[in-house]
């Protein structure tokens, strides 16, 4: 119970810009760690819809990690997955091969299963998610049926994105059920309400992807000191990491990359010139560097 109550706490310090997802995705994850649903089906199953680089498998990371620790969740990417045949590539070919899913269920006893794009899947997978998601079982290539009842599952989507991209001064009520009217039009309703919760993703405004930046900087800094760098962020290389992330559009991914490329950048140069990395972070010619005193 008390690693429950600090569960909300920690989705919302890692996780910005999605408060009416993580309201609902807190008591939803709630019930499953209490065991309140349905004990012949999965913990939880959550469709995860909206603009890409917003937080989705993020927060299926996220929660993840802290309900079972690390190395309990296991993705796999849907757009690769396009064609019959590669059923067989998650599920096995033949008796003897339990297929990538199996391999998976056989690793982890418990966790989070997460299924990318959702919608890049042949038709054929829509009926395998129906019977994982609603009887809360999978029957692999070499017989086995495997109980699906200690894991969360996880479908992500970008159905709906322009929708979301489109509405940023509307309520989240409006555009979520704008959201989910595409998703109802692209995936077979009998799926899509079966899952537990459907969470709509807002796209980032510039004043939430500057607070990511604050927060990304943050822990890039205490990872590199944990490696011996001290580094202080001055507000002149805030602003400059802002500039260099921020994309309307892509929402976080660009800018986790500027604030690790450039710090990690401004390291390897100031080792390579003066044999150690520590001092302030400043803007000079265009990129961040390290300002050593006597240098």
């Amino acid at each position: 119970m008390d690693r429950l109550r600090g569960l909300a706490a920690h989705l919302r310090t890692h996780l910005r810009g999605q408060d009416p997802v993580l309201d609902r995705i807190g008591p939803a994850l709630s019930r499953g760690e209490m065991g309140l649903g349905d004990p012949s089906r999965p913990r939880g199953s959550y469709l995860f819809v909206g603009p890409t680089g917003t937080g989705k498998t993020e927060l299926a990371q996220l929660f993840t990690d802290y309900l079972f620790g690390p190395g309990h969740l296991a993705a796999f990417d849907l757009s690769e997955y396009q064609n019959k045949s590669s059923v067989e590539r998650l599920l096995g070919a033949d008796r003897s091969d339990p297929g990538l899913l199996g391999r998976a269920l056989a690793t982890h006893a418990t966790g989070t299963l997460l299924f990318d794009e959702i919608e890049k899947a042949h038709p054929d997978f829509l009926d395998l998610f129906l019977q994982m998601v609603w009887h809360g079982r999978v029957t692999l290539a070499t017989g086995e049926t495997r109980s699906l009842t200690p894991y969360y599952l996880v479908f992500t989507s970008n159905i709906g994105a322009a929708e979301a991209m489109r509405m940023e001064h509307s309520t989240p009520a409006a555009v979520e059920s704008a959201v989910l009217r595409r998703v109802e039009q692209a995936l077979r309703p009998e799926l899509v309400g079966r899952f537990d919760e459907k969470l709509v993703f807002r796209r980032l405004s510039y004043e939430v992807q500057r607070e990511i930046c604050e927060y990304l900087i943050a822990r890039e800094v205490e990872r590199l000191k944990n490696l011996g760098f001290d580094l202080e962020v001055s507000r002149e290389a805030l602003e400059f990491l802002v500039r260099e992330g921020h994309h309307p559009h892509l929402g976080a991914r660009p800018m986790r990359r500027a604030v690790e490329q450039n710090l990690q950048d401004a390291v390897v140069r100031c080792l390579f010139a003066n044999g150690t990395a520590s001092g302030p972070l400043v803007v000079s010619d265009s990129r961040c560097c390290l300002s050593i005193a006597g240098a």
